[in-house]
């Protein structure tokens, strides 16, 4: 199993930072200088976990990443793969899961490139596996839930029945904050519902994907991480947020 970080984002809620990096190398140490991005966390839970590879998907301002190849190889062990997504700035995530298809039928854990969180979610899904679950989501159970959070249902013993923004929040069973487990068995069931997803309309999510493959009679789980301090940033004050959280890690 290797690591894979989806960075190819343009994060423009994010200016002027993004206006010469992705948003995974945006500062979130709390000086707010540099010496920690969302990357360096979530490269150094890897290392945590005993992982010794990693892929990137990179596309907007790639060439940050580029440059800092070598330095993050050196600070966490953990040799890094570099895959491009030619429509970073056209098209939504979706397409960048799918441009790394080929490294997610190796097993994974995915994580979103703007999610700061503990190496506790990568533990708690590797202590989930072992009874057949092919993908499993890391699901806080315990926030409460808004309009903009990527929401879940699910049913005992039945998984994910329903993942999208667009649901009422009372409805949902929880959060999926961005980091999955994906056994390299469900990488190619995983590529064609992506592939399905993004030609159907390009602007969708990955988590379209998984919805797809739950239509499909795909049994996709879920592990819950218990009261975790984690944030998406998608703006300057997930951004302040993400640098409260970021020093305690």
């Amino acid at each position: 199993m290797i690591g894979l970080v989806l960075a190819a984002g343009a994060g423009r809620r994010l200016r002027p930072y993004t206006d010469t990096l992705p948003k995974a190398l945006v500062p979130v140490d709390p000086a707010g200088e540099g010496t920690t991005t969302v990357l360096d966390l979530t490269l150094g839970n890897f290392a945590e976990v005993g992982l010794t590879e990693a892929a990137i998907v990179v596309g907007y301002r790639k060439e940050a990443v580029y440059e800092r190849q070598a330095a993050l190889e050196a600070k966490y062990g953990v040799k890094l793969h570099l895959v491009e997504n030619d429509k970073a700035e056209e098209w939504n995530n979706a397409y960048s899961l799918w441009c790394a298809r080929d490294v997610i039928k190796e097993g994974v854990i995915l994580a979103n490139g703007d999610t700061v969180h503990p190496v506790s979610v990568e533990k708690t899904l590797l202590a989930a596996r072992g009874d057949g679950q092919r993908i499993i989501l890391a699901l806080d159970t315990v926030k409460q839930l808004a309009d903009e959070e990527m929401k879940v249902i699910t049913a005992d013993g039945k998984g994910v029945q329903r993942i999208t923004k667009l649901m009422d929040p009372a409805s949902a069973t929880g959060e999926y904050i961005g980091v999955t487990l994906i056994e390299a068995e469900a990488g190619a069931d995983l590529a064609d519902a992506l592939k399905a997803t993004f030609e159907r309309d390009p602007q969708l999510y990955y988590e379209d994907g998984y919805q797809e493959l739950v239509n499909r009679g795909f049994q996709v789980d879920v592990a819950p991480i218990g009261e975790v301090s984690w944030v998406e940033i998608d703006n300057h004050d997930d951004l302040n947020r993400a640098r409260e959280i970021a020093c305690r890690y």
